[in-house]
């Protein structure tokens, strides 16, 4: 009896060990044509919100975080264009700040200007970390710029690569 039950003591405690780790779950994709610019851009921030990576943010400028500040501001205000020229004066400070560039990109899908929208997400993986939750923000503002232009197959493409910006930890015995 004794070692009936200490085999399925083992089997259960290694069937919980072999489990997958949870990795970051993807907002539910709305169609692009029923989505709003503000509902595509707040799918793209939770996707930066999700994971267990390690990020490491550098030492900011204190001008450029007044300008970040402002541009917070003004995108709560409901003034995306002004938001967008005001992160242009922190990257004139900060030229080639991932973050920024990214900031401007999730600025530009609620201006509808999904071409901009998509080149500054690009500009912005090809200088950041390509893991982490600023690069899932990336693809998935590439994929939605897409989406909205009528380019669904490329627009799903963008989509995929974004699950590739997640390492899963290692797996631990």
């Amino acid at each position: 009896m004794f070692s009936r039950l200490a085999a399925v003591a083992l089997a259960l405690l290694l069937a919980a060990c072999a489990s997958t780790p949870v990795g970051p779950v993807a907002p539910a994709r709305t169609a692009a044509a029923e989505a709003s610019p503000a509902e595509l851009v707040a799918q793209v921030r939770a996707l930066g919100e999700h994971g267990h990576e390690l990020e490491v943010q550098p030492l900011r400028d204190p001008q450029v975080e007044d300008l970040r500040t402002q541009a917070q501001a003004q995108e709560a205000a409901g003034e995306p264009k002004a938001a967008f020229d005001t992160l242009a004066r922190a990257l004139v400070i900060s030229p080639g700040d991932p973050d920024l560039l990214q900031w401007q990109a999730e600025l530009a899908l609620l201006r509808r200007a999904w071409k901009q929208a998509e080149t500054l997400a690009a500009q912005s993986f090809e200088l950041g970390p390509k893991l982490g939750g600023l690069c899932r923000r990336n693809w998935a503002t590439i994929g939605h710029a897409r989406a909205m232009r009528g380019a669904h197959e490329a627009a799903g493409v963008a989509h995929r690569q974004g699950e590739s910006c997640t390492v899963s930890p290692p797996v631990r015995m």
